[in-house]
């Protein structure tokens, strides 16, 4: 494991909601409500595709965080990556994962290294997608630190989504949230 980013962890907090409730436009709407995998459709959009990391580590799941599956004070490893295409930062992730969920056949989820969380996830057929919800985060966010960070000008809220995936009754949350400039955006 490498050394943590300054930055980790980014607390992701925001006003999570139903998509219905907000007004985006189509091509980020078509991405944010996207229920298949983001790294592929990522790598589908550029010649090479890297995940950086910038921090793993345990700690219990905040008041902020918790939802029905994902318990606040229950110990969770927190991950944070940094998807790229062709070397340009597309997306920031951080995901729950409950130490509860990482047993048997999920164990391999804590050693992910640079590999996608995505890519292992989406090759399980039993894989379940619960709701999406979406937030929006603005200059004043720690999104936008890590955005900063990167030399991205943030201009304008930046959206993201999450979702509780449940394999084999084990639940984990992956929350992505589209950085400056990412294909997202684009028209």
């Amino acid at each position: 494991m490498t050394a943590q980013h300054s930055l980790f962890p980014v607390q992701m907090t925001a006003t999570w909601q139903e998509p219905s409730s907000v007004i985006v436009s189509n091509t980020l709407r078509d991405w944010l409500l996207d229920p298949a995998s983001l790294t592929a459709r990522l790598k589908k959009h550029s010649e090479q595709f890297r995940v950086a990391v910038l921090g793993q580590a345990i700690e219990a799941c905040s008041d902020i965080e918790a939802n029905a599956d994902i318990l606040a004070g229950e110990q969770v490893l927190v991950r944070e990556v940094l998807l790229y295409c062709d070397e340009v930062p597309q997306v920031f992730a951080r995901s729950l994962l409950p130490l509860s969920s990482l047993t048997g056949e999920q164990q391999q989820l804590a050693h992910l290294g640079t590999q996608s969380l995505g890519q292992v996830l989406f090759n399980h057929p039993d894989l379940v997608r619960k709701k999406i919800e979406v937030a929006a985060f603005d200059q004043q966010s720690s999104v936008a630190k890590i955005a900063e960070h990167l030399s991205l000008k943030v201009l304008q809220p930046m959206w993201g989504r999450r979702s509780v995936f449940v394999l084999d009754a084990k639940p984990l949350m992956v929350a992505e949230v589209f950085l400056p400039g990412a294909f997202a955006y684009q028209e």
